[in-house]
């Protein structure tokens, strides 16, 4: 694991800044100062912070049913209330919201530290797909009906709902469609271009999530069992399985990449990068 993704780990600071860190000479690595962010760590390496050991937290996911006005960051400089100031104290792990909400949107957000999960659930072409009710300043025409069925082409590209349906069909002002574009505003935007304005925008499903027993401004833990749903939904997208990477031969080996397996010819041998981190020897 390198040193920056470790240090983000430990609920420091993001995997960002986690370098700036580490570059400016504030990590500690068996008692070296390490500035090479992607220096290899070892289960068996004592890493330091301002003269304490950092270890990695526990992973933590939450469903929170966030309310109007609250936001989806952990600061804001206008001083609006954040959804982060909607859990207890007790909670010591520094979370973050996977796809974030506006302060006008309501519904369903996941918070959690598992940035390799929140990355992949947030990239569309994991086709994770997000459900929202909308309720519009006026009845839903029959052709706009079916544009955002075929699709519509927006300032930053070409956009449809995966799934749209009028609930009560009564009602032709709400609205209930199923996205996977993690675009910001897209669902206010692709209405507004069509000639409405969303009165009231809620979020009720995220993937295999829904914020079914969850009332407005509570939360609760995701199971065990629901995230090994979520895991699976993202690592095994028809996208990612076609454009995973072919397998290579291992960095120490006498090879360079050639395609249908074919070894390289012989040649002189690529030194390998080796860290300077003095490794302390079990006993």
């Amino acid at each position: 694991m390198h040193l920056n993704k470790y240090i983000a780990l430990c609920g420091i600071t993001s995997r960002r800044k986690a370098v700036e860190l580490i570059k400016n000479g504030s990590i500690r690595v068996n008692n070296t100062v390490i500035t090479d962010p992607s220096t290899q760590i070892l289960p068996d390496d004592i890493v330091m912070y301002q003269g304490s050991i950092v270890r990695p937290e526990k992973k933590v996911y939450i469903l929170l049913n966030k309310p109007k006005g609250f936001i989806s960051t952990h600061i804001d400089p206008e001083g609006r209330p954040t959804v982060f100031d909607l859990l207890p104290k007790a909670i010591h792990e520094r979370l973050f919201s996977v796809g974030r909400l506006d302060a006008n949107t309501t519904g369903l957000l996941l918070l959690t530290n598992d940035g390799d999960l929140g990355q992949a659930l947030a990239h569309p072409k994991y086709n994770i797909k997000k459900t929202y009710q909308v309720a519009l300043d006026r009845p839903l025409e029959e052709k706009d009906y079916t544009a955002l069925s075929v699709g519509i082409r927006l300032e930053d590209g070409f956009i449809k709902a995966d799934h749209l349906a009028i609930t009560p069909k009564s009602d032709r002002k709400k609205i209930v469609i199923t996205i996977h574009s993690g675009k910001k505003h897209i669902v206010r935007r692709m209405f507004k271009h069509l000639g409405y304005f969303i009165t009231k925008l809620d979020r009720t499903g995220f993937g295999s999530l829904t914020k079914k027993g969850i009332a407005l401004g509570r939360w609760r833990y995701v199971t065990k069992k629901e995230v090994e749903i979520l895991q699976p939904s993202a690592s095994k997208s028809p996208s990612i399985q076609k454009n995973r990477p072919k397998q290579e031969f291992p960095s120490n080996s006498r090879t360079k990449k050639y395609s249908n397996n074919r070894p390289a010819p012989r040649g002189k041998r690529t030194p390998q990068k080796r860290s300077h981190i003095k490794r302390t020897n079990k006993k």
